[in-house]
């Protein structure tokens, strides 16, 4: 009987400890939404910087989105107008006619979209070898990884020309890489350059490194493999990075100009960037076109951002990374 009564006093201390917090919770809950939007001159002068800076990034977009728009008098017409005068979309259409642009769209496609997915396979492995297995030398690869994200794209780039122009057995080298263009104008010069980077091993790395270490335990315990515990037990708690890497990796390979530029002649290897040089002539500038498919251009990177833009945050937050 004294067991049941204490029993019975413990259910009503708890259910009284329960009503109690929930009595509580809304007006703990108010407070802590009124210490959320309190109004201090700190938080009133870092919004006015923060709308300052937005709109600061903001404007260059509306002035090519409007530009676009544009007829070609009304684009010379100074003092330039913020709001068109007559919306000209015949710009995107005619834009799109004046060269094979959907050549340069699936082209662009192609290249970013091997490159993400190579990027994303080759340094998840690579991220994770580093952060998970213990090898001899591990330290040194990772120093000499760290030393690559130092040198800048420019100096290394007439190096990559050159092995792209001497790949043996290819547009008529010898085994030696002598007599001929290599991977000059064929598309393994666009794809195979850019299929790993140091940046994505190092990224992944960082991402391996945060996980703990008793799931690779658990994982051993129940007879996993270390490949098996990389792609089953590791890799789908690093989504963030792999929305991040991808969506950094396929901007990057989207928007790159110069390597494109370098290694192909042919109109049929040409990428989007190549295809809008097609409206900047050495006497004069169709911008109104060169707009129109500059906005074209841009569309499908601000897609993909709004899309995995909570990843993406995530990502960078975890990735220890400061911008």
């Amino acid at each position: 009987m004294t067991a049941m009564d204490t029993t019975a006093g413990d259910e009503l201390v708890v259910a009284t400890e329960v009503f109690d917090a929930a009595d509580a919770s809304p007006a703990a809950a108010k407070r802590d939404r009124r210490r959320r939007f309190r109004v201090t001159p700190g938080r009133i002068v870092t919004h006015i910087l923060l709308m300052a800076g937005s709109l600061f990034m903001i404007l260059p977009f509306y002035w090519m989105i409007v530009t676009s728009l544009k007829g070609t008098g009304e684009i010379a017409r100074f003092p330039p107008s913020w709001i068109p005068t007559s919306w000209r979309f015949a710009n995107y259409s005619e834009a799109l006619d004046a060269a094979p642009f959907h050549y340069y769209f699936r082209n662009s496609l192609i290249r970013a979209g091997t490159h993400t997915v190579t990027q994303v396979i080759l340094g998840s492995l690579g991220g994770y070898a580093l952060a998970r297995i213990r090898f001899r030398g591990r330290e040194i690869v990772f120093i000499g990884i760290v030393a690559m994200l130092m040198m800048p794209t420019y100096t290394i780039i007439v190096t990559q020309f050159l092995m792209v122009k001497k790949a043996p057995l290819f547009g008529g080298n010898d085994i030696l890489g002598v007599g001929g263009t290599g991977w000059l104008d064929t598309w393994w010069a666009l794809l195979i350059p850019g299929a790993l980077s140091p940046m994505t091993v190092f990224l992944f790395r960082q991402f391996y490194l945060s996980l703990p270490r008793e799931l690779e335990e658990a994982a051993r315990l129940d007879g996993l493999s270390e490949f098996q515990t990389y792609l089953r037990i590791m890799t789908p708690l690093v989504k963030p990075a792999i929305i991040t890497i991808a969506l950094l990796r396929f901007q990057e390979s989207w928007n790159n100009f110069l390597w494109p530029l370098l290694v192909t002649t042919r109109e049929d290897l040409r990428v989007i960037q190549l295809g809008l040089a097609v409206f900047r002539q050495s006497d004069q500038t169709s911008w109104a076109y060169l707009m129109a498919g500059t906005t074209l251009a841009t569309l499908p990177i601000i897609l993909l951002f709004i899309v995995g833009q909570k990843y993406f945050i995530q990502g960078i937050n975890r990735s220890g990374l400061k911008g």
